[in-house]
């Protein structure tokens, strides 16, 4: 499998920069990375560190969007698994022409309010981090002018797609892979811990494979979630990563798909065309929530990498 990239530029990413910041951080990702998935009582065994200290430590990797994790049931309740989201982390000092020219990576970041179609139904709704947009379940709404304000939508069935620039085929260069990440969770009224949802993304039509949510998430408020959103409604998500590659199709480096780069048609078109949401033969349709930059965990939009060829 090719090794996954994350390019950042040090006045945007400060926050990245400020997860690095640390020896017991740094450790923790080099443990991870090299042994795979692991809960937290691992990394402190192997660590031979404080519960307390590591826990402290991965919570910081997690809002920074450096590991993942996962909520898994084990014996006794649920355990927290982490995994490195990066293989390697580049911080890049060229101004923004001069990496456009010589990238490898390629990274556009997507306002979650600019899709290019929507099909949803009910319970749906969109919100900015000032307030709600048009109507609650009411799926005219997401074609308000104002959505391009929105940074949380959801809804119960259906898929929003946007049209991501090609911009390999302005440098003329062949893509090795392409990623995209976003901050998602399943949907209910209210909320539920336990509400599992088939999550499928697309990729010009080509089905690239579903991650399942475990739940809605309400326990805490979501760390850049506004003080205006009431409790009672979805806080945060799970930071979630489509990659497609030359050899097949991975959800944060797990395998999920024979799907390869071949097959999307890439070349063909100026455009790169996302869609996110719910498989109407989904096992489990349990809803959308996408968290955009000012609510959830990670203040980010919906962001697409491209790893351009040598």
């Amino acid at each position: 499998m090719k090794p996954n990239f994350l390019t950042i530029d040090p006045e945007d990413d400060i926050e990245i920069l400020k997860g690095l910041a640390s020896p017991i951080r740094i450790r923790i990702l080099k443990l991870l990375r090299s042994e795979g998935p692991l809960n937290v009582n691992d990394i402190t065994r192997r660590l031979e560190l404080p519960q307390s200290t590591v826990a402290i430590n991965v919570q910081t990797l997690e809002e920074a969007g450096l590991i993942a994790t996962e909520a898994v049931k084990a014996r006794k309740g649920h355990q927290k698994i982490c995994s490195a989201r990066f293989d390697e982390i580049i911080v890049r000092f060229e101004a923004e022409e001069e990496l456009q020219r010589d990238a490898k990576i390629i990274e556009v970041a997507m306002p979650l309010g600019l899709f290019t179609s929507v099909e949803v139904s009910p319970p749906c709704g969109l919100c900015s981090t000032d307030g709600v947009i048009g109507l609650l379940d009411v799926p005219d709404s997401f074609l308000d002018p104002a959505r391009v304000q929105a940074a949380l939508i959801w809804f119960g069935m259906g898929s929003v797609e946007y049209k991501f620039p090609n911009n390999a085929k302005l440098l003329n260069a062949r893509i090795e892979s392409i990623e995209f990440s976003m901050e998602l969770s399943s949907e209910v009224p209210g909320t539920n811990m336990d509400w599992p949802s088939d999550l499928t993304l697309w990729v010009n039509d080509v089905a690239v494979g579903t991650w399942t949510s475990p739940g809605d998430y309400g326990d805490k408020r979501g760390v850049y979630t506004p003080s205006w959103w009431k409790l009672a409604g979805s806080q945060y998500g799970k930071l979630k990563s489509w990659r497609i590659g030359q050899s097949g199709s991975f959800i944060d480096g797990v395998r999920i798909s024979d799907v390869t780069m071949n097959d999307l048609g890439i070349t063909e078109h100026r455009s790169i065309r996302m869609r996110i949401g719910i498989d109407a033969k989904a096992k489990h349709p349990g809803g959308v929530n996408i968290f955009g930059r000012g609510f959830g965990n990670y203040d980010q939009d919906i962001v697409m990498r491209l790893e351009l060829g040598r």
